[in-house]
């Protein structure tokens, strides 16, 4: 999939770049501080999440005046102003209706915009975001915006510290950059200026479109109580907390904020997931992930693509049926299930990929990833480091295959099942590395 990028003009004569990729229901994306949907694309991590949205969504995305592809050489960063490039880039795309998603700086323009047109935002996501832009110290923000002003490459580099702590260098410098060359040292003073006197907590009450709010614990950049108090005020909001000192999101997080909105938009229909209490308890987790999905979609067409996803989905679903699984969601190429016991998670694998060897499809490669632990159910779903580290250990097995933590292999020692040691494996937002096993599952020659 490549994404196509387009101008429209504003009543006020600002030109605004906006990307559009996939089919579907449109989701449109507020985003937030700077942005630059060129350089988005250009990133591997930024580009899959994308792609990721746009199997389910018409994914929208735009640079707000002053930034990215957009006029830089505007002065008006007010929330009507930029109200304003929202709406002609739904208008433009001729959008009646759809969901709508503001990041940071950009829920306070989703905010407003959902209460101007109720009629055309059928659901709304805030994800780390603030009604009201006092939030800190007044003395230190003003800190940050004269040295913004003053040293753009030292105030990126501030800014980047606040927004993703603990960040490897790689990423540290990219964002760095990112930021340098999505804005200009006269436009980031200005936009963070304006930032601070955003105030739409009077709206709050008046949005009726079901809401999510999504905020991380620990975030550096808007306070948690910031979202806690979105949460309350908005009626009937749902609240998802996140285990994260992370403003931007890591690649793990960031997964679990995807998959818990489309879910949200997406809602109840055919094998939505099974009612979960609120409470922690002991779980096995199992995804499953079609192989090289993203490459047989450009190389086979949506089409087929798509009955190699039915295919899948009733191979899976047929298996947690039979093994008592419970499905919790679908991930677009795949689906995550919980099971009571690791030994029941285990068969339901190895009937999954014996189904699929069956069915005798070159095209139709299946992986799977197994962990154990103590997930926190809410809402209907299952979060926190034991299903981040399951979906992580799913990534890295190949089509065919069947990978699980140590702690499934020590839980059913004595259940005949076999095992190969794979050793230790660095994956993608753990800091120390996972040992891991593969089920040998094939029947003997």
């Amino acid at each position: 999939m490549e994404q196509h990028i387009r101008f429209c003009t504003t009543s006020d004569g600002v030109r605004i770049a906006y990307a559009t990729l996939g089919d579907g229901s449109p989701l449109v994306f507020v985003r937030g501080w700077v942005s630059h949907i060129e350089l988005d694309w250009e990133n591997p991590v930024i580009r899959e999440s994308i792609e990721d949205y746009a199997k389910h969504f018409q994914v929208v995305r735009y640079d707000k005046r002053g930034t990215g592809l957009s006029d830089r050489n505007v002065e008006d960063f007010s929330i009507p102003a930029r109200m304003r490039d929202l709406e002609t880039v739904v208008d433009h795309l001729k959008l009646d209706r759809f969901s709508l998603s503001g990041f940071s700086e950009g829920g306070p323009i989703a905010i407003a915009y959902a209460v101007a047109h109720p009629e055309r935002v059928s659901h709304l996501i805030l994800n780390g975001t603030y009604a009201r832009g006092r939030f800190g110290r007044e003395d230190v923000q003003s800190a940050l915006h004269d040295l913004v002003k003053a040293q753009w490459g030292l105030g990126s580099e501030t800014l980047t510290n606040m927004f993703m702590p603990g960040a490897s260098k790689e990423e540290h410098d990219w964002f760095t950059g990112y930021q340098r060359q999505a804005a200009s040292r006269s436009g980031a003073a200005a936009m963070l200026l304006a930032n601070y006197e955003v105030d739409v907590i009077d709206l709050l009450p008046e949005v009726s479109a079901p809401t999510l709010v999504i905020h991380a614990k620990g975030d550096r950049a808007i306070p948690f109580a910031q979202g806690r108090e979105i949460a309350g005020t908005i009626p009937n909001a749902r609240f998802i907390p996140i285990e994260s000192d992370r403003h931007t999101a890591d690649t793990a997080t960031a997964n679990v904020i995807r998959d818990t909105v489309i879910q949200f938009i997406l809602g109840d229909r055919e094998g939505a997931p099974t009612k979960l209490s609120p409470s922690t308890a002991p779980l096995t987790i199992l995804f499953t992930d079609i192989t090289s999905s993203t490459a047989l979609t450009q190389q086979l067409g949506d089409a087929k693509a798509q009955e190699l996803v039915r295919a899948h989905n009733d191979i899976v679903r047929a298996a947690l049926k039979d093994h008592a699984g419970s499905e919790i969601k679908h991930t677009g190429d795949g689906i995550m299930a919980s099971f009571a016991s690791p030994s029941s998670a285990l068969d339901c694998a190895v009937a999954i990929q014996r189904a699929v060897a069956a069915k005798d499809d070159a095209h139709l490669g299946v992986h799977v990833g197994i962990n154990a632990g103590e997930p926190v159910a809410e809402d209907d779903d299952l979060f926190g480091t034991s299903v981040q580290l399951a979906r992580r250990i799913c990534d890295q097995a190949s089509g065919g295959e069947i990978l699980v933590s140590d702690v499934v292999r020590q839980l059913v020692a004595g259940k005949q099942f076999l095992f190969s040691d794979r050793g230790d494996v660095v994956l993608r937002g753990f800091e120390d590395p996972a040992r891991l096993y593969e089920v040998r599952w094939r029947e003997p020659a």
